[in-house]
């Protein structure tokens, strides 16, 4: 006897802790699913543009912008497939005497795009941990490396907020290497950047000891991303929202237990075994919790962050971007 399964299609990227529900050692129970391994950047296009795919990873911010507007076409999954520090992508002119991340107070920062997570993130920090706050910086937007970017969604920012794109024939890494603008904000590194341009360096040279101490004060692991579920295929699938995150989950166990294994290495790296271990003794055994009671206070300062900065209009609240039935699971 065979039963039907309901066949849905999935834009994520291949993660390691996704890769099992790509390879099917994780399954979603009562699913067929079609999974297509794309970028962020083009899951999140195809998804806000043209809803193409049953299931996508999407961006936490354009999420929670439109859900405070009452638009969103997914119901969120707390799968939180994506996370990262973010001193890392704040980059400076150092002819420019910012010694101190307060120094960036005043100053003209470029952004690829206002509304994106690590944007978000970054301001937050900046404000909460130096003072300086979203007014007080004058916002450059424009393309990384490829002049003309737009901002993908819609926004009405509050006038105290500045925010001007940069010339149509201009990219933000060019300008940065050529002193027009004095910082830049950006989840990628720029060319400038990486091809070591006199006078342009991180803010934070020593991320990871700048991003380790963070943690340790506040217990926040920044969330980029979550998955959502179509909401036609939620409201007439409902039972799909617990299944699809309990696979998620099954999918992390996997590359965590890869990750601590000593005798054959998962990874290229070759002290991932000892990376692994301190990264648990610093953050805890379940250092990347998927699940809406473990991420609750890190999904209240970025919903707060998100309507300080003028994306929502409204303060959302945690509990509105998921699907009810994903916010407790059932324990025994």
């Amino acid at each position: 006897m065979t039963t039907d399964r309901l066949t849905l299609s999935m834009a994520c990227c291949d993660y390691d802790r996704c890769h099992a529900l790509f390879d099917g050692r994780a399954r979603v129970d009562g699913v067929n699913l079609i999974s297509t391994p794309v970028e962020p950047e083009e899951a999140f296009h195809r998804a806000f543009q043209t809803q193409e795919f049953d299931i996508s990873e999407l961006s936490l911010s354009s999420f929670t912008m439109l859900t405070s507007r009452g638009e969103a076409p997914y119901v969120g999954i707390p799968a939180f497939v994506s996370r990262l520090f973010r001193h890392s992508g704040i980059y400076i002119r150092t002819d420019r005497g910012i010694d101190h991340p307060s120094k960036l107070s005043g100053l003209t920062i470029g952004l690829p795009e206002y509304q994106i997570t690590a944007s978000v993130w970054i301001r937050g920090i900046l404000e909460d941990e130096y003072g300086v706050k979203v007014e007080d910086v004058h916002w450059r937007q424009g393309g990384l490396e490829d002049p003309g970017r737009e901002e993908r969604a819609k926004m009405d920012l509050p006038p105290t907020i500045d925010l001007k794109p940069v010339p149509s024939d201009r990219s933000l890494s060019d300008m940065l290497e050529r002193g027009e603008i004095d910082a830049l904000i950006s989840a990628r590194a720029p060319s400038c950047y990486l091809r070591g341009a006199p006078n342009v360096d991180r803010m934070f040279p020593d991320f990871k000891s700048t991003e380790q101490d963070y943690f340790r004060r506040t217990k926040i692991f920044p969330i980029m991303h979550i998955i959502g579920i179509r909401r036609t295929i939620f409201e007439k699938h409902p039972w799909v929202a617990v299944n699809l995150l309990k696979a998620f989950m099954e999918s992390k166990t996997h590359v965590m237990y890869e990750l601590n294994q000593i005798g054959h290495l998962f990874s290229t790296l070759p002290w991932s075994v000892a990376e692994f271990a301190q990264t648990v003794q610093l953050m805890g055994t379940d250092f990347w919790p998927y699940g809406v009671p473990e991420n609750r206070m890190v999904l209240e300062k970025f919903l707060g962050y998100h309507h300080r900065q003028g994306l929502s209009k409204r303060l959302v609240s945690v509990d509105e971007l998921f699907a009810p039935s994903t916010l407790h699971l059932s324990r025994i």
